[in-house]
């Protein structure tokens, strides 16, 4: 569980969706957005990718923000992620939220399915959404699919090279593993053998 201080009043949570949250998490999805879904297909990602999806809530259990996700099953393709819906509510925007986010559910790409990158797909005229995904969470444009929204709208097609944040997972992994060894009794056992062996030759 990640607790996010956002300022002197607030406290908000970031944690993995559970399945009592998909129908908060769709009333967020139509409060927010204009691309929408039925029931079945939050149940569909969080039966399938139960790890990927989060939500944020603010100290009354309230779910203000999620990012729902899942992993692409082409079996030819190299593993990896894609981002569906991401959202938080207008009153918790310019927070930080999407931001974690979105690095909890890449995190959970790489450390449950082992993706290689996440792909995402962002209206053509949401500059914010671009600003978000291009300038802080570096994902670049790799297309444009031509009325790819049920408006017409056009979408870029995006993605982002999560190998940096596999390194930094395995690295953090083996740091973890030498703390831990640091802490064991091992260093005394040497010791206690010198010590039985030293009474039994006396």
């Amino acid at each position: 569980l990640h607790t996010l201080h956002v300022h002197t009043y607030t406290k908000m949570n970031i944690r993995n969706a559970r399945p009592e949250d998909l129908l908060n998490i769709q009333h967020c999805n139509l409060l927010c957005l204009p691309e929408n879904y039925q029931m079945k297909y939050y149940f569909y990602h969080g039966l399938s990718w139960p790890q990927l999806s989060y939500v944020a809530e603010d100290e009354a259990g309230k779910i203000v923000g999620y990012v729902l996700a899942k992993m692409e099953e082409n079996i030819d393709e190299v593993p990896h992620g894609h981002i569906t819906s991401l959202a938080t509510r207008r009153t918790h925007r310019r927070l930080g939220l999407a931001q974690k986010l979105m690095d909890q559910a890449s995190r959970a790409m790489v450390e449950c399915f082992g993706a290689k990158y996440v792909s995402l797909h962002v209206r053509v005229s949401n500059r914010a959404a671009l600003h978000l995904y291009e300038t802080i969470l570096k994902f670049k444009k790799d297309d444009v699919e031509a009325k790819y929204y049920a408006d017409g709208e056009d979408a870029f097609a995006m993605s982002k090279d999560l190998t940096s944040l596999a390194g930094r997972i395995a690295a953090e992994k083996k740091e973890a593993v030498q703390r831990h060894k640091k802490h064991l009794p091992g260093s005394q056992r040497p010791v206690e053998r010198d010590l039985s062996k030293a009474i039994t030759e006396s």
